[in-house]
């Protein structure tokens, strides 16, 4: 989509002039920073998974835990959608997010409260 626009901008550059062809130049080159902001975040995002080592057995909550608290199951990697397996509801959250703080380093039993709400960590995968 970026390389599009980029080839859009450049075929309307050669042979148009005036207010509209400048609002849709304008306009096809915010759509192009909006592109490579999303792009950057994707990328940021798959550098935090790339991290993850899959096989590693987790006995305090690190990058990469799958945590299971009284209130919800989480994965400690990048916030990403929600997603359900075998019927369990799993938020990914992202390390600096207020939850993952409160949690990493932390072992199964570990209580803390957040937002008036009290979390046990109960198992950690």
């Amino acid at each position: 989509m970026i390389l599009g626009l980029t080839v859009d901008a450049q075929n309307d550059a050669k042979g148009s002039a005036g207010d509209k062809h400048e609002t849709a130049l304008a306009m096809m080159h915010l759509e192009q920073e909006k592109l490579n902001f999303k792009l950057k975040e994707l990328l940021e995002q798959k550098a935090v998974l790339d991290k993850i080592d899959a096989n590693s057995q987790h006995k305090v909550v690190a990058l990469g835990s799958v945590v299971k608290t009284n209130q919800l199951w989480l994965f400690v990697s990048s916030a990403l959608p929600k997603i359900t397996i075998d019927d369990k509801t799993i938020f990914a959250l992202s390390t600096n997010s207020p939850l993952a703080c409160q949690m990493m380093g932390n072992r199964v039993g570990h209580t803390f409260e957040l937002n008036g709400k009290k979390y046990t960590i109960e198992e950690i995968q």
